[in-house]
């Protein structure tokens, strides 16, 4: 599988169709660059993006792996993968109020790690699309992968078995 230069995923417990709408309207704004979305449970079918509803555990690994920018709610599972492999990521929290989740609590983890450098943290569409840019055309090779100083390995790895599972339909 040839790498996607932006990966973009909701997680695998609600839908977010502002995100999904937001990176498609992107894409179609920049046909040159590859697209991928895991978009859920999401009504909003991409018309400018290939995307799956679900990933296997695996293709989700892989595919994250191989993005240059990861796009996503604020999930914990995200960031952490994000932190291990050093990853670009654009974050755009899920609102309460719009419906797109039960409580404003990512709004609380987006600002815990909105001043990483390599998370950017946005609040509206039109930011995402700017900060999605600006992400691609950013030099990579300078970012390091900094999960351990803040989380032991055995807690990363049961946070990752823990997400596997998830994905998997296993609680």
């Amino acid at each position: 599988m040839k790498g996607d230069e932006v990966f973009v995923t909701v997680g695998s417990q609600l839908p977010f169709e502002r995100l999904i709408k937001a990176v498609d309207e992107w894409a179609a704004e920049h046909p040159e660059q590859s697209v991928f979305a895991q978009i859920g449970d999401t009504v909003y079918q991409p018309k400018h993006m290939s995307f799956v509803r679900s990933l296997k555990p695996r293709e989700y690994s892989q595919r994250f792996s191989q993005a240059r920018v990861v796009v996503s709610h604020v999930g914990m599972g995200t960031i952490i993968s994000a932190l291990e492999l050093g990853k670009r990521l654009v974050l755009l929290p899920r609102l309460a109020s719009l419906g797109e989740h039960r409580s404003d609590h990512q709004l609380g983890s987006a600002r815990k790690f909105s001043d990483r450098e390599n998370i950017t943290v946005v609040n509206d569409i039109s930011a995402l699309k700017t900060a999605l840019t600006t992400a691609l055309n950013s030099d990579v090779s300078n970012i390091r992968s900094d999960a351990s100083p803040y989380a032991s390995v055995q807690l990363l790895t049961t946070m990752q078995q823990l997400v596997a599972q998830t994905k998997a339909g296993h609680p």
